[in-house]
């Protein structure tokens, strides 16, 4: 069978039936699927397209960690690692801010085979610069609390969360996440980052789970003075189950922690009690995580509506599409599925919650993350809780100017949100706010050779 996907259908990242090698004609047929899905991918963390609230951007070049193949620290395809470093200066000179990139995961060799031919899995195909926004802006009109530190972008090319370490010899690949992790640390202390004051951990979505994962190792590289926390921007993905009863992600993340040899490098004080697929689901971490925290996500994830919780293969006659592309369009018992994941979100950070060294903002936005962009993250209409908007409250947290606990009514009391809406002419992608942005049909297209950017 060969499966055709549009804009309207859908970010299903790596699941569902486009993973089944019988599902499909040829490789060719699964590559182009593939590129599709980056590109619409692409879309929603919209990390290619710059924020119209900010002009000009920043734009730092990739530095390759030259020293990173003696310990086999390497990409999928056996490349070097790389980051993106911008100096911090005058107050922020001995500040580090370390975003660790998303990207989706793969589970399968297939689909791991894919990845290598992407920014995702090689460093042959990564920007050679990228643009600093949102949390990572130079500018103290965009970024107030953060602005002036040294600011770091780790790339993402392992597809486990920087967190595996294994390989496959006949297919030519190698999984080095972890070893990726140690060894852009150990070059960010050589750059000055041993001597930080303070720093912050952050990641988005696939990055976010990271940045949960390596939380407390990251607090272990500095002394006790140094002040240390970590940030997850919509890295909060559910053990869920999906429209049809199953469990699409965690068939998913089964298959990513089995293949890439995660199991190893999991919290003990999970792995002791849980198997290791439930140890890479997010809420069976979080409440033992001794670093202070603060998750950012929001409350209907655009990201696991459309590939966890109603993704193609869950719903193959396709009766949550047009839900999908636009929240306004779900009907009451669609709604009434996604308070129930919220009411699922509320109770995995329950305990967690409770912490007082602990930070949250739980919007109910149909967004997915809201540190990197700039509408979202600081901006004259940007999403707020409690009059309150995400840059403000990370760091009224981060400084310990009060505590941040922010959890929204549910949907649709809040009018802040921009939320993710796929237009039906397939030409545009907008926010039900104010900000729109149109991409034409010539981005679409270059979209979607685009390599894998979601969750």
């Amino acid at each position: 069978m060969k499966v055709i996907l549009t804009v309207l259908g859908y970010v299903c990242c790596v699941v569902g039936v486009v993973l089944s090698g019988s599902e499909l004609g040829s490789f060719e047929d699964f590559t182009v699927i593939e590129k599709q899905k980056e590109g619409l991918l692409s879309l929603v963390e919209n990390d290619k397209a710059a924020s119209p609230v900010s002009s000009k951007p920043l734009m730092v070049p990739l530095t390759l960690i030259q020293g990173a193949a003696s310990t086999g620290a390497v990409c999928l395809d056996g490349t070097l690692p790389g980051y993106h470093l911008h100096r911090g200066y005058e107050s922020g000179a001995d500040s580090w801010l370390i975003q660790l990139e998303g990207g989706g995961w793969c589970n399968t060799i297939r689909n791991c085979v894919y990845r290598k031919t992407t920014r995702r899995g090689s460093s042959k195909y990564m920007e050679k610069e990228l643009p600093f926004t949102g949390i990572l802006s130079n500018k103290p009109e965009e970024s107030p609390d953060f602005f002036n530190w040294n600011r770091v972008k780790i790339r993402y090319c392992d597809g486990a969360s920087f967190s595996g370490d294994g390989g496959n010899e006949a297919a030519q690949l190698v999984f080095r996440g972890q070893r990726i992790w140690l060894a852009a640390m150990e070059e960010l202390m050589s750059k000055g980052m041993q001597k930080a004051s303070q720093a912050l951990l952050s990641g988005c979505s696939a990055g976010g789970l990271a940045s949960i994962i390596h939380c407390d190792e990251f607090r272990d590289l500095f002394p006790k003075t140094t002040k240390v926390k970590c940030l997850s921007d919509a890295g909060l993905f559910l053990d869920a189950i999906d429209v049809s009863g199953g469990h699409t992600l965690r068939n998913l993340f089964e298959g990513v922690v089995t293949l890439q040899g995660v199991q190893k490098n999991l919290p003990k004080s999970c792995i002791n009690k849980k198997d290791p697929t439930s140890c890479f689901f997010p809420q069976n971490l979080i409440a033992n995580v001794k670093t202070p925290l603060f998750l950012l996500n929001a409350a209907y994830d655009a990201w696991q509506l459309q590939a966890s919780l109603a993704p193609r293969s869950a719903d193959p006659h396709g009766s949550w599409d047009d839900c999908k592309s636009n929240h306004a369009r779900c009907n009451s018992s669609q709604i009434q599925f996604l308070q129930d994941f919220r009411n699922q979100m509320l109770s995995a950070v329950r305990d967690f919650s409770r912490s007082s060294q602990n930070g949250l903002f739980l919007n109910s936005c149909f967004a997915h993350c809201q540190s990197e962009r700039q509408d979202t993250w600081f901006a004259a209409d940007s999403p707020l809780v409690k009059n309150k908007g995400v840059a403000e409250s990370i760091g009224d947290w981060y400084f310990d100017r009060v505590q941040v606990k922010a959890i929204d009514c549910a949907y649709p009391c809040d009018n802040t949100c921009h939320n993710l809406v796929f237009n039906d002419d397939l030409s545009t992608m907008t926010y039900s706010q104010s900000t729109r942005l149109t991409f034409t049909q010539l981005y679409l297209l270059s979209a979607f050779l685009m390599p894998l950017t979601c969750s």
